[in-house]
């Protein structure tokens, strides 16, 4: 099947044509996926910006702008569809969930190896509390096994485990592997696995402000000389930098209340994989799209050439 023919299957064929070719993309002949992209779905002509089209296409646009880019220190994921392929297969939610787990030792493994140093996963948000009771009960079952059976192995393998959110809120028995967790491998400085648990981004600056404020009130913090960078000590992520990357899976376009602040500079990666299939590759592939952004933090392109030139 060409390109044209698989375009013209997933019914978006000027929209797609326009766009590829704004982007200055070239293609062969080769198969693409015939599943219909959601985002084109009606009529309605739409503008698509680059990270949603490479994203859509990985496996067969590559860049040809050479990469300027540092392998990211910090990646983060929202790990989405664990319900979507369950619901798909004929299959109970928690299903999904399960099969989830084993795409975040993936992860993981493929963030170690590819030599990035921090993975944050968004495991459990403050807005999760509002599901089903029973699929609640399943997700703190299968944090509690993963946890038990994954401290062997980041013991092995030199990974730091970091809890950011309002871990407190959760069951004991949950706290406690966390904190046995963290406890046991806090000495670790190689990788860092940071699992977002009852995390919220608007409750994370709730606290960080009220803590800035209590400091300022004791006399601790000059209010007049605060910047991000004073503020940022106050956040859940103090000790982690900001993250680099952001992928989000199942070809949802929202951040969903994750990192809102840390982000602010992250370049997007969104996949149409739903989380339970996303492995190695998909890892790899979200990081050839990211070498292949101009990262600009406000200036123009010709002063960001200008500084890797001289």
């Amino acid at each position: 099947t060409s390109l044209q023919d698989g375009i013209h299957a997933g019914g978006c064929d000027s929209v797609a044509y326009e766009a590829l070719s704004f982007f200055g993309f070239h293609f062969s002949n080769r198969q693409i996926s015939r599943a219909p992209l959601s985002a084109c779905a009606g009529s309605e002509r739409r503008f698509y910006p680059s990270f949603f089209l490479q994203s859509h296409f990985s496996q067969n646009v590559k860049s040809s702008a050479p990469s300027n880019n540092p392998t990211p220190k910090h990646v983060a994921i929202i790990m989405d569809g664990n319900g979507r392929w369950a619901k798909e297969r004929g299959l109970p939610r928690i299903e999904g969930h399960r099969r989830g787990a084993e795409s975040v030792k993936r992860a993981l493994k493929a963030a170690q190896s590819l030599g990035v140093k921090y993975l944050t996963l968004y495991a459990f948000s403050v807005e999760n509390w509002n599901r089903p009771q029973d699929e609640i009960d399943g997700l703190m079952n299968l944090l509690d096994r993963f946890l038990a059976d994954q401290l062997k192995d980041l013991l092995k393998r030199k990974i730091r485990l970091r809890v950011v959110g309002r871990y407190k809120e959760l069951p004991q028995h949950i706290q406690k592997r966390l904190r046995d967790a963290e406890s046991r491998t806090a000495e670790f400085t190689g990788h860092t696995l940071a699992l977002a648990l009852n995390y919220g981004a608007r409750t994370e600056l709730i606290d960080a402000v009220r803590a800035a404020a209590a400091d300022a009130k004791a006399g601790e913090l000059d209010l007049a000389g605060l910047d991000y960078d004073r503020f940022r000590q106050y956040l859940y992520t103090r000790d982690i930098p900001d993250p680099d990357l952001l992928i989000r899976t199942s070809g949802e376009c929202r951040l969903s209340n994750f990192l809102l602040l840390q982000a602010a500079y992250s370049e997007i990666h969104i996949t149409d994989v739903l989380w339970p299939d996303f492995n190695e590759k998909h890892f790899a592939a979200a990081l050839d799209d990211y070498y292949s952004r101009e990262r600009r933090y406000g200036k123009t392109g010709d002063q960001i050439q200008t500084t890797q030139t001289s």
